[in-house]
């Protein structure tokens, strides 16, 4: 696990996430795959990434874009099969490349053999009804009624999506089994789905009202305080449970609670995702706020991302002018980064497009295939279950020799060749209201033109990069709304 100076390799690593159905198509499908995500690994590598993540690719009817699992292991036959993964594996390695797969533990699909030859390993309600007054995450109650069986059934999430029992020691044992499969199969770790939500109260205990605001975003309906549908006392029996299964492999947690709340989750876990900054509104004060409190969980033990596949895009998020400075902070920050396909090449580019769980699900966009990547025009209808919509694929150039900024001065590639040069932890540099600033960059929020921070230096500093300016230029004394730049001094 460690890399040089006994550093493990991911906790400065930029890992690029992939969700297979939208990436790239081999076959004329309409649908990306793996053999399509393996032909562009020379891409992701010219860009500079460290690792690549794949959402689910295992069987689903696609209930909940692939997160409702038929089989751990498998590969859904609309993306290969396991020896394509295998491949794409291999594939990666040889390019310095790691890979991470989904591990989504909470449930399963409601078609998963284990829901009908194993019901004990689900959580049911001891009533004719529900069980108490949890709601789910999508809306709606957190209970449905098994037709077959006429008993009512726990979902987190949809409810195709029955959650699994981790108080059942037999179920750690079937999950391990699953993701032992990959790892057998080289790969290096997993990113866990909605990991606070593994565990609830035993007792089935109905939650609180609210007593403010939700610290991070919910459904409208979701009016009561998760005491008891979510991040039980005792979380760390079953996180230990799932360490124990994969060694000293990677894993990710997608732990949906802010930072304060998540000491227990890295007892177990390397890393976990700092939600905070992801929904902070574009304003200085809470921007500060929000890295702030994520530094304090540890050096290192947060992963910073401002894209993923269950949110609107960032430019629908920050607005359009401030993606290039979103760029240079989120590239800036110590710890692992996760970038969002479409992110890549020459800049990020400002697209439109929702990400697969982040709308209603119903109406599919059109889907078109990266240029001169696939000789496919073919639009894919809408999953027969429920139809989720699924983010355009990602367009931009194809590599080159040459990582020329081009218009958008924020590189990616730039920005993750300038990031291999930052060193030390995160350290806060005073500024004027509407600045974010720190030693490793500089970066203004607001509608008025500011001055620069003031700071310490022993030479006179020299412009590393700027969002909008290219060539040899002075540190500027003032920054424009949505401008930002790193210096070294």
């Amino acid at each position: 696990m460690a890399g040089p100076g006994g550093r493990a390799w991911f906790e400065d690593a930029v890992v690029y996430q992939i969700y297979p159905r939208s990436f790239q198509d081999s076959t004329g499908s309409g649908d990306g795959d793996l053999p399509g995500i393996t032909s562009r690994l020379d891409h992701l590598a010219w860009l500079g990434v460290d690792a690549v993540w794949l959402s689910p690719m295992y069987p689903s009817p696609m209930a909940d874009c692939g997160y409702d699992v038929a089989d751990y292991e498998d590969v859904d036959p609309r993306y290969g099969t396991v020896a394509d993964a295998e491949r794409l594996v291999d594939g990666a390695h040889a390019r310095g490349l790691k890979v991470l797969f989904d591990a989504v533990p909470c449930h399963t699909s409601i078609e998963h053999p284990w829901f009908r030859e194993h019901p004990d390993w689900y959580v049911w309600s001891p009533v004719d009804g529900p069980a108490n007054n949890w709601k789910a995450a999508f809306g709606g109650p957190a209970w449905s009624r098994d037709e077959r069986s006429g008993r009512w059934y726990l979902h987190s999430f949809y409810p195709e999506q029955p959650d699994l029992n981790w108080r059942n020691a037999a179920v750690p044992e079937a999950f391990g089994e699953g993701l032992r499969f990959w790892l057998d199969r080289g790969v290096d770790g997993f990113r866990v789905d909605a990991i606070n939500r593994l565990l609830k109260d035993p007792d089935l205990r109905d939650d609180p009202p609210a007593s403010g605001p939700p610290p991070l975003p919910r459904h409208a309906e979701d009016v009561f305080d998760h005491v008891h549908s979510s991040n039980a006392p005792d979380i760390g029996t079953a996180l230990a449970q799932l360490r124990a299964a994969v060694g000293d492999a990677l894993l990710v947690g997608e732990v949906y609670l802010p930072s304060a709340q998540l000491a227990p989750y890295l007892e177990h876990l390397d890393v976990v995702f700092g939600f905070e900054l992801f929904h902070a509104p574009w304003d200085a004060e809470r921007l500060r706020a929000a890295i702030d409190a994520a530094v304090t969980v540890g050096p290192r033990r947060v992963a910073w991302v401002l894209s993923n596949h269950d949110f609107n895009r960032l430019p629908d998020r920050v607005g359009e002018a401030n993606v290039r400075a979103a760029a240079m902070l989120l590239l800036t920050l110590p710890g692992a980064v996760f970038i969002y396909q479409g992110r890549r090449g020459g800049a990020w580019p400002t697209d439109r497009a929702s990400s697969p769980r982040s709308t209603a699900r119903g109406a599919t966009p059109s889907v078109t295939p990266w240029p001169g990547m696939t000789t496919s025009r073919t639009r894919a209808s809408p999953p027969a279950s429920r139809g989720c919509r699924r983010p355009a694929r990602p367009t931009g150039r194809r590599p080159s020799s040459a990582r020329t900024p081009g218009r958008c001065c924020t590189s990616t590639a730039t920005l993750i060749d300038l990031r291999r040069g930052l060193s030390g932890d995160l350290e806060v540099v005073e500024a004027p209201e509407g600045v974010v600033a720190h030693r490793r960059g500089d970066h203004h929020r607001g509608g008025q033109r500011r001055e620069r921070p003031a700071r310490p230096r022993r030479a006179p500093a020299t412009l590393v990069r700027h969002t909008h300016h290219l060539g040899a230029r002075p540190v500027p004394e003032t920054l424009g709304p949505g401008e930002g730049f790193l210096a070294r001094v």
